[in-house]
């Protein structure tokens, strides 16, 4: 399995290197400059969320939530900077994190102790918590100029040329790693997911276990929702609409399967590149602003058909037919 997965993350890396070389030649400046910047900061965003929704995945599970809790942090915490401007960036994260963790630890209590289907309960929850916007917000939007500048300027700079956000889904990047590839409560996940019966029977916990995927899936929803309002300047009830489809597209595109217990962090952020790739190259191409989201749409069904085909494949005989000698 280790060898398989390997190999779908070495062909994904050479898709994603293959589509960059194309779109260069056809436009060269696409990596250049504020393109690669634009690029790198689109990976960000999304990566952080697919390593949060990769831990869900595993457990045979889904969160649908993540982009109105994303929405819901970008607009309280823009709302906060209007009435304590002094604030700094490290202040709005840790805020940002810990609303996203008690959303996902709402999600797991409804799974857990209500029994609630994750698709049934994280459905709701995204209602309930994108309506919570409009009552929070009042259905107005929140421009640059009525935000703070220490609340812009993290999620909006650079360093080494490198915009922060990439920064930032490196550090989440490698500590998911370490989570799913070097800890015990990683192990679980992946035990928990490949097979909940037989987890549960070696005496790992149900509870645990799903109270960790979700709370890391709604921290990092809610960290993401500082750094979207950081860096557009704007917070508005809208935001992120109907990103659920693309985070769980990267998901799959790398790899990971729904049916759980299966994929890497490797392969997660690999999706999100390939997403990231596709989604910041069609401008360059000059396809039609209005054709862009189809194109998108159609690319990532495509992808995501020829990953459920590799899934199909038949398992190695181990004993032969009846009738075989």
């Amino acid at each position: 399995m280790r060898r398989i997965l390997q190999e779908r993350e070495a062909i994904l890396a050479f898709v994603i290197a293959l589509i960059l070389l194309g779109v260069t030649l056809r436009a060269p400046d696409y990596l250049d400059g504020s393109s690669l910047g634009n690029l790198l900061s689109t990976w960000g965003l999304l990566a952080i969320l697919v390593m949060g929704q990769l831990g869900v995945l595993l457990t045979r599970g889904i969160d649908l939530s993540q982009a109105s809790v994303l929405a819901f942090s970008g607009m309280f915490l823009a709302q906060l900077s209007q009435v304590m401007p002094e604030l700094p960036a490290l202040v709005f994260v840790i805020l940002a994190i810990g609303m996203g963790a008690v959303l996902g630890i709402l999600n797991a209590s409804l799974i857990t102790f209500a029994g609630i289907p994750p698709i049934i309960a994280t459905l709701g929850t995204m209602t309930i918590i994108r309506g919570m916007i409009y009552v929070l917000s009042g259905g107005a939007w929140i421009s640059s100029h009525e935000m703070s500048e220490a609340f812009k300027a993290f999620p909006a700079g650079a360093n080494l040329g490198i915009p922060n956000l990439f920064w930032v889904a490196t550090v989440a990047f490698i500590l998911f790693w370490l989570l799913y590839n070097h800890r015990p409560a990683g192990r679980d996940v992946y035990a928990y997911g490949s097979n909940p019966d037989a987890a549960r029977n070696a005496g790992i916990s149900r509870l645990k276990v799903e109270f960790l995927v979700y709370s890391l899936s709604g921290a990092a929803a809610g960290l993401c929702g500082y750094l979207w309002a950081g860096r557009f300047a704007i917070a508005y009830t809208q935001a992120a609409e109907g990103r659920e489809f693309a985070i769980i597209a990267a998901c799959v595109i790398g790899g990971v399967s729904i049916t759980g217990g299966r994929g890497t962090v490797l392969g997660a952020g690999l999706g999100a590149l390939f997403i990231a790739v596709v989604e910041t190259s069609l401008p360059f191409l000059r396809i039609n602003p209005f054709l862009q989201l189809a194109v998108i749409g159609a690319v990532i069904l495509i992808a995501v058909a020829a990953n459920a085909l590799t899934e199909r494949r038949p398992g190695r005989q181990i004993l032969p037919r009846e009738g075989q000698s």
